[in-house]
Protein backbone atom coordinates (compact mmCIF):
# COMPACT_ATOMS: atom_id res chain seq x y z
CA UNK A 1 0.00 0.00 0.00
CA UNK A 2 2.71 3.13 -1.49
CA UNK A 3 1.42 6.03 0.51
CA UNK A 4 1.03 4.59 3.68
CA UNK A 5 4.65 3.84 4.44
CA UNK A 6 5.50 6.86 7.21
CA UNK A 7 1.99 8.21 7.58
CA UNK A 8 0.44 8.82 10.67
CA UNK A 9 -4.20 8.16 10.92
CA UNK A 10 -6.41 8.52 13.26
CA UNK A 11 -9.22 5.84 13.28
CA UNK A 12 -12.24 6.37 14.93
CA UNK A 13 -14.03 3.19 16.16
CA UNK A 14 -10.21 1.42 15.67
CA UNK A 15 -11.21 -1.15 18.20
CA UNK A 16 -13.91 -2.38 16.39
CA UNK A 17 -14.46 -5.11 14.06
CA UNK A 18 -13.63 -3.11 10.64
CA UNK A 19 -11.72 -0.51 12.34
CA UNK A 20 -9.21 -3.40 13.86
CA UNK A 21 -8.57 -4.71 10.71
CA UNK A 22 -7.89 -1.66 9.03
CA UNK A 23 -5.37 -0.37 11.61
CA UNK A 24 -3.56 -3.69 11.33
CA UNK A 25 -3.34 -3.24 7.86
CA UNK A 26 -2.33 0.18 8.29
CA UNK A 27 0.36 -1.24 10.11
CA UNK A 28 1.31 -3.92 7.99
CA UNK A 29 1.68 -0.92 5.70
CA UNK A 30 3.95 0.97 7.53
CA UNK A 31 2.12 3.37 8.96
CA UNK A 32 4.50 5.11 11.40
CA UNK A 33 1.53 6.50 14.07
CA UNK A 34 -2.06 4.70 14.33
CA UNK A 35 -4.17 6.57 17.16
CA UNK A 36 -7.22 4.84 17.93
CA UNK A 37 -9.90 6.60 19.57
CA UNK A 38 -12.54 4.21 20.62
CA UNK A 39 -15.18 3.70 23.53
CA UNK A 40 -15.39 0.53 23.96
CA UNK A 41 -18.97 0.53 23.57
CA UNK A 42 -19.06 -2.15 21.03
CA UNK A 43 -15.85 -3.51 20.79
CA UNK A 44 -13.18 -5.27 23.00
CA UNK A 45 -9.42 -4.68 23.94
CA UNK A 46 -8.27 -7.91 22.71
CA UNK A 47 -9.09 -6.09 18.90
CA UNK A 48 -6.65 -3.36 20.09
CA UNK A 49 -2.53 -4.38 18.75
CA UNK A 50 0.47 -4.25 21.07
CA UNK A 51 2.36 -1.96 18.82
CA UNK A 52 4.54 0.76 19.81
CA UNK A 53 2.92 2.74 16.57
CA UNK A 54 -0.41 2.77 18.11
CA UNK A 55 -1.78 4.86 20.65
CA UNK A 56 -5.02 4.26 22.26
CA UNK A 57 -7.73 7.07 23.77
CA UNK A 58 -10.31 5.15 25.01
CA UNK A 59 -13.48 7.59 24.69
CA UNK A 60 -16.44 8.58 22.25
CA UNK A 61 -15.45 11.10 19.51
CA UNK A 62 -18.41 13.42 20.57
CA UNK A 63 -16.91 13.86 23.82
CA UNK A 64 -15.76 17.23 23.66
CA UNK A 65 -12.43 16.87 25.58
CA UNK A 66 -11.33 13.89 23.44
CA UNK A 67 -12.03 16.32 20.40
CA UNK A 68 -10.28 19.30 21.86
CA UNK A 69 -7.27 16.80 22.53
CA UNK A 70 -6.87 16.54 18.94
CA UNK A 71 -3.99 18.17 17.02
CA UNK A 72 -3.70 18.65 13.31
CA UNK A 73 -0.71 15.76 13.04
CA UNK A 74 -2.34 13.30 10.42
CA UNK A 75 -2.12 12.30 7.32
CA UNK A 76 -5.75 10.34 7.40
CA UNK A 77 -8.64 9.92 9.23
CA UNK A 78 -10.66 6.96 9.02
CA UNK A 79 -14.24 7.74 10.89
CA UNK A 80 -15.66 4.30 11.48
CA UNK A 81 -17.40 5.02 15.23
CA UNK A 82 -20.87 4.26 14.74
CA UNK A 83 -23.77 2.76 16.73
CA UNK A 84 -24.14 -1.06 15.91
CA UNK A 85 -26.68 -1.32 14.37
CA UNK A 86 -30.16 -1.19 13.17
CA UNK A 87 -31.97 -2.91 15.94
CA UNK A 88 -30.21 -1.44 18.29
CA UNK A 89 -30.97 2.37 17.21
CA UNK A 90 -34.67 1.53 16.88
CA UNK A 91 -34.39 0.59 20.48
CA UNK A 92 -32.46 3.33 21.13
CA UNK A 93 -32.51 6.22 19.18
CA UNK A 94 -31.40 8.99 21.06
CA UNK A 95 -28.06 6.31 21.83
CA UNK A 96 -27.77 6.03 17.81
CA UNK A 97 -28.00 9.45 17.53
CA UNK A 98 -25.15 10.43 20.28
CA UNK A 99 -22.97 7.76 18.90
CA UNK A 100 -23.63 7.67 14.99
CA UNK A 101 -24.47 11.46 14.19
CA UNK A 102 -23.43 13.70 16.64
CA UNK A 103 -19.77 11.76 16.27
CA UNK A 104 -19.40 12.68 13.09
CA UNK A 105 -20.21 16.30 13.46
CA UNK A 106 -18.21 17.17 16.05
CA UNK A 107 -15.47 15.40 14.45
CA UNK A 108 -15.63 17.36 11.00
CA UNK A 109 -16.30 20.51 12.70
CA UNK A 110 -13.26 20.27 14.86
CA UNK A 111 -11.04 18.78 11.56
CA UNK A 112 -12.31 21.57 9.03
CA UNK A 113 -9.57 23.81 9.14
CA UNK A 114 -6.35 21.34 9.47
CA UNK A 115 -3.76 22.07 6.81
CA UNK A 116 -1.69 18.24 7.24
CA UNK A 117 -5.20 16.53 6.51
CA UNK A 118 -4.98 14.63 2.82
CA UNK A 119 -8.30 12.59 3.05
CA UNK A 120 -11.03 11.67 5.92
CA UNK A 121 -12.63 8.50 5.10
CA UNK A 122 -16.18 7.91 6.13
CA UNK A 123 -17.34 4.80 6.72
CA UNK A 124 -21.28 5.06 5.47
CA UNK A 125 -23.86 1.80 4.66
CA UNK A 126 -25.10 0.41 1.44
CA UNK A 127 -28.28 -0.58 3.15
CA UNK A 128 -28.81 3.69 3.28
CA UNK A 129 -28.74 3.65 -0.64
CA UNK A 130 -30.17 0.11 -1.46
CA UNK A 131 -34.09 0.23 -3.24
CA UNK A 132 -36.25 -1.74 -0.46
CA UNK A 133 -37.09 -4.31 -2.21
CA UNK A 134 -37.84 -8.04 -2.40
CA UNK A 135 -38.72 -8.11 -5.63
CA UNK A 136 -35.31 -8.56 -8.49
CA UNK A 137 -32.90 -6.40 -7.36
CA UNK A 138 -30.46 -4.68 -9.20
CA UNK A 139 -26.88 -3.36 -8.57
CA UNK A 140 -26.93 0.00 -6.10
CA UNK A 141 -24.97 2.63 -7.63
CA UNK A 142 -23.25 5.80 -5.91
CA UNK A 143 -24.96 7.93 -7.96
CA UNK A 144 -28.82 6.41 -6.75
CA UNK A 145 -31.08 8.90 -5.18
CA UNK A 146 -31.33 8.51 -1.31
CA UNK A 147 -34.99 7.77 0.12
CA UNK A 148 -36.79 9.72 2.80
CA UNK A 149 -37.86 6.08 3.94
CA UNK A 150 -35.45 4.10 5.95
CA UNK A 151 -35.68 1.03 8.36
CA UNK A 152 -34.00 2.30 11.35
CA UNK A 153 -32.26 5.61 13.01
CA UNK A 154 -29.01 3.85 12.13
CA UNK A 155 -29.59 3.94 8.69
CA UNK A 156 -30.64 7.76 8.79
CA UNK A 157 -27.38 8.40 10.76
CA UNK A 158 -25.01 6.84 7.95
CA UNK A 159 -27.08 9.01 5.07
CA UNK A 160 -26.62 12.15 7.90
CA UNK A 161 -22.89 11.49 7.93
CA UNK A 162 -22.76 11.30 4.07
CA UNK A 163 -24.88 14.60 4.07
CA UNK A 164 -22.02 16.40 6.65
CA UNK A 165 -19.36 15.00 4.46
CA UNK A 166 -20.48 16.70 1.62
CA UNK A 167 -21.21 19.70 3.42
CA UNK A 168 -17.72 20.53 4.98
CA UNK A 169 -16.42 19.86 1.63
CA UNK A 170 -18.02 21.85 -0.39
CA UNK A 171 -18.22 24.41 2.07
CA UNK A 172 -14.86 24.17 4.18
CA UNK A 173 -12.85 22.24 2.02
CA UNK A 174 -12.68 19.34 4.64
CA UNK A 175 -10.89 16.43 1.90
CA UNK A 176 -13.77 13.84 2.71
CA UNK A 177 -14.15 10.29 0.57
CA UNK A 178 -17.79 8.44 1.69
CA UNK A 179 -17.23 4.82 1.97
CA UNK A 180 -20.34 2.80 1.43
CA UNK A 181 -19.60 -0.62 3.27
CA UNK A 182 -22.03 -3.89 1.87
CA UNK A 183 -22.09 -6.81 4.60
CA UNK A 184 -18.74 -7.17 6.30
CA UNK A 185 -18.02 -10.18 7.88
CA UNK A 186 -14.67 -11.76 8.75
CA UNK A 187 -12.18 -13.03 11.27
CA UNK A 188 -12.21 -10.26 14.14
CA UNK A 189 -16.07 -9.83 14.80
CA UNK A 190 -16.37 -10.96 18.08
CA UNK A 191 -20.37 -11.79 19.13
CA UNK A 192 -21.46 -9.86 22.18
CA UNK A 193 -18.33 -7.24 22.06
CA UNK A 194 -18.83 -4.35 23.92
CA UNK A 195 -21.55 -3.31 26.33
CA UNK A 196 -25.18 -4.07 26.44
CA UNK A 197 -27.19 -2.13 24.10
CA UNK A 198 -30.49 -3.08 25.28
CA UNK A 199 -31.86 -5.83 22.94
CA UNK A 200 -30.03 -10.02 21.86
CA UNK A 201 -28.96 -7.78 19.15
CA UNK A 202 -26.15 -6.78 21.26
CA UNK A 203 -24.98 -10.58 20.82
CA UNK A 204 -26.80 -11.49 17.79
CA UNK A 205 -25.42 -8.56 16.13
CA UNK A 206 -24.84 -9.76 12.35
CA UNK A 207 -25.40 -12.66 10.35
CA UNK A 208 -22.90 -14.23 9.67
CA UNK A 209 -20.97 -14.52 12.73
CA UNK A 210 -24.59 -15.84 14.51
CA UNK A 211 -24.66 -18.51 11.61
CA UNK A 212 -20.93 -19.76 12.08
CA UNK A 213 -21.31 -19.71 15.96
CA UNK A 214 -24.54 -21.49 16.27
CA UNK A 215 -23.49 -23.91 13.44
CA UNK A 216 -20.19 -24.92 15.11
CA UNK A 217 -22.51 -25.56 18.35
CA UNK A 218 -24.91 -27.77 15.64
CA UNK A 219 -27.78 -25.49 16.75
CA UNK A 220 -30.39 -24.59 14.46
CA UNK A 221 -29.69 -21.44 12.20
CA UNK A 222 -32.20 -18.55 12.57
CA UNK A 223 -33.92 -18.12 8.99
CA UNK A 224 -36.07 -15.26 8.87
CA UNK A 225 -38.89 -15.09 5.68
CA UNK A 226 -36.95 -18.59 4.98
CA UNK A 227 -33.90 -16.53 3.61
CA UNK A 228 -35.49 -14.59 0.78
CA UNK A 229 -33.31 -11.43 1.17
CA UNK A 230 -29.95 -11.31 -0.46
CA UNK A 231 -27.05 -9.35 0.45
CA UNK A 232 -23.69 -8.49 -0.72
CA UNK A 233 -20.90 -10.33 1.76
CA UNK A 234 -17.65 -8.51 1.68
CA UNK A 235 -14.74 -9.83 3.62
CA UNK A 236 -13.09 -7.60 6.14
CA UNK A 237 -9.58 -7.71 4.35
CA UNK A 238 -10.94 -6.87 1.60
CA UNK A 239 -12.78 -3.47 2.89
CA UNK A 240 -9.60 -2.27 5.11
CA UNK A 241 -7.88 -2.32 1.60
CA UNK A 242 -10.90 -0.76 -0.17
CA UNK A 243 -10.74 1.89 2.77
CA UNK A 244 -7.38 2.50 2.08
CA UNK A 245 -7.58 3.10 -1.50
CA UNK A 246 -10.47 5.44 -0.34
CA UNK A 247 -8.37 7.75 1.19
CA UNK A 248 -5.21 7.21 -1.70
CA UNK A 249 -6.92 7.52 -4.29
CA UNK A 250 -10.60 8.73 -3.61
CA UNK A 251 -11.50 11.75 -5.02
CA UNK A 252 -12.85 14.28 -2.13
CA UNK A 253 -16.23 14.69 -2.08
CA UNK A 254 -17.04 11.26 -3.91
CA UNK A 255 -18.80 8.18 -2.52
CA UNK A 256 -17.26 4.36 -3.70
CA UNK A 257 -19.27 1.37 -2.80
CA UNK A 258 -16.77 -1.26 -0.93
CA UNK A 259 -18.21 -4.73 -2.00
CA UNK A 260 -17.72 -7.65 -4.06
CA UNK A 261 -20.77 -7.17 -6.51
CA UNK A 262 -22.10 -10.88 -5.71
CA UNK A 263 -25.80 -10.83 -4.39
CA UNK A 264 -26.00 -13.84 -2.24
CA UNK A 265 -29.43 -15.07 -0.55
CA UNK A 266 -29.67 -15.40 3.59
CA UNK A 267 -30.99 -19.33 2.81
CA UNK A 268 -27.50 -19.70 0.43
CA UNK A 269 -25.47 -18.23 3.45
CA UNK A 270 -26.93 -20.45 6.10
CA UNK A 271 -26.94 -23.90 3.78
CA UNK A 272 -22.76 -22.62 3.04
CA UNK A 273 -22.19 -21.92 6.99
CA UNK A 274 -23.69 -25.31 7.93
CA UNK A 275 -21.86 -27.25 4.79
CA UNK A 276 -18.65 -26.09 6.06
CA UNK A 277 -19.41 -26.30 9.92
CA UNK A 278 -20.46 -29.83 9.77
CA UNK A 279 -24.10 -28.92 11.30
CA UNK A 280 -27.06 -31.65 10.84
CA UNK A 281 -29.40 -29.46 12.18
CA UNK A 282 -32.14 -28.04 10.54
CA UNK A 283 -33.07 -24.62 10.50
CA UNK A 284 -35.13 -22.35 12.74
CA UNK A 285 -38.04 -21.12 10.14
CA UNK A 286 -38.99 -17.19 11.95
CA UNK A 287 -40.90 -14.84 10.21
CA UNK A 288 -39.49 -11.76 8.88
CA UNK A 289 -38.59 -8.45 10.72
CA UNK A 290 -41.18 -6.25 10.90
CA UNK A 291 -38.99 -3.36 10.39
CA UNK A 292 -37.02 -4.91 7.86
CA UNK A 293 -37.33 -3.88 4.31
CA UNK A 294 -34.60 -4.05 2.78
CA UNK A 295 -34.66 -7.41 1.24
CA UNK A 296 -32.70 -7.99 -1.91
CA UNK A 297 -29.59 -5.94 -2.69
CA UNK A 298 -25.96 -5.96 -3.52
CA UNK A 299 -23.63 -3.14 -4.58
CA UNK A 300 -22.07 -1.99 -7.53
CA UNK A 301 -18.40 -2.28 -8.16
CA UNK A 302 -17.53 -0.53 -11.40
CA UNK A 303 -16.72 3.15 -9.94
CA UNK A 304 -14.26 1.59 -7.07
CA UNK A 305 -12.30 -0.35 -9.70
CA UNK A 306 -12.47 2.17 -12.26
CA UNK A 307 -11.23 4.90 -9.80
CA UNK A 308 -9.97 3.41 -7.26
CA UNK A 309 -7.99 0.36 -8.58
CA UNK A 310 -9.86 -2.01 -5.87
CA UNK A 311 -11.73 -4.70 -6.24
CA UNK A 312 -13.30 -7.52 -3.41
CA UNK A 313 -10.31 -10.44 -3.73
CA UNK A 314 -11.42 -12.91 -1.27
CA UNK A 315 -14.97 -14.82 -2.40
CA UNK A 316 -17.52 -15.66 -0.15
CA UNK A 317 -16.53 -19.57 0.43
CA UNK A 318 -12.97 -19.60 0.81
CA UNK A 319 -14.15 -15.89 3.00
CA UNK A 320 -16.25 -18.26 5.39
CA UNK A 321 -13.63 -20.83 5.67
CA UNK A 322 -11.17 -18.66 6.99
CA UNK A 323 -14.03 -17.19 9.88
CA UNK A 324 -14.72 -20.41 10.49
CA UNK A 325 -11.16 -21.26 11.45
CA UNK A 326 -11.15 -17.84 13.50
CA UNK A 327 -14.18 -18.55 15.23
CA UNK A 328 -13.30 -22.12 16.47
CA UNK A 329 -9.15 -20.72 17.14
CA UNK A 330 -11.70 -17.68 19.55
CA UNK A 331 -14.46 -19.85 21.12
CA UNK A 332 -13.39 -19.20 24.75
CA UNK A 333 -13.20 -15.37 23.95
CA UNK A 334 -16.25 -15.35 22.22
CA UNK A 335 -18.18 -17.69 24.69
CA UNK A 336 -17.49 -15.26 27.49
CA UNK A 337 -18.18 -11.90 25.76
CA UNK A 338 -21.94 -13.66 25.09
CA UNK A 339 -22.32 -15.13 28.96
CA UNK A 340 -21.57 -11.28 30.06
CA UNK A 341 -24.84 -10.70 29.00
CA UNK A 342 -26.37 -13.25 29.31
CA UNK A 343 -28.93 -12.29 32.56
CA UNK A 344 -29.50 -9.16 30.31
CA UNK A 345 -31.02 -11.12 27.61
CA UNK A 346 -32.94 -13.07 29.77
CA UNK A 347 -34.77 -10.19 31.72
CA UNK A 348 -35.26 -8.57 28.12
CA UNK A 349 -36.99 -11.62 26.82
CA UNK A 350 -39.25 -11.48 29.84
CA UNK A 351 -40.48 -8.04 29.39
Amino acid sequence: MAGVDGAAALVTGGAGFVGSNLVKALLAAGAARVHIVDNFLSAERVNVPSHPAVRLTEGSIADDGVVRALADEYDFIFHLATYHGNQSSIHDPLADHANNTLTTLKLYDAVKGWSRLKKVVYSSAGCSVAEKTFAEARATEETDIVSLVQDSPYSMSKIFGEFYSSYYFRQHGLPAVRARFQNVYGPGEILGAGRWRGTPATVWRNVTPTFIYKALMKEALPLENDGVATRDFIYVEDVARGLVACALRGKAGEAYNVASGVEVSIRELAEKVNRLADNPTPFHHLPKRAWDNSGKRFGSTRKARTELGFQAEVGVDEGLRRTIDWTKQNLALIQKTIARHDEAMRQSARR
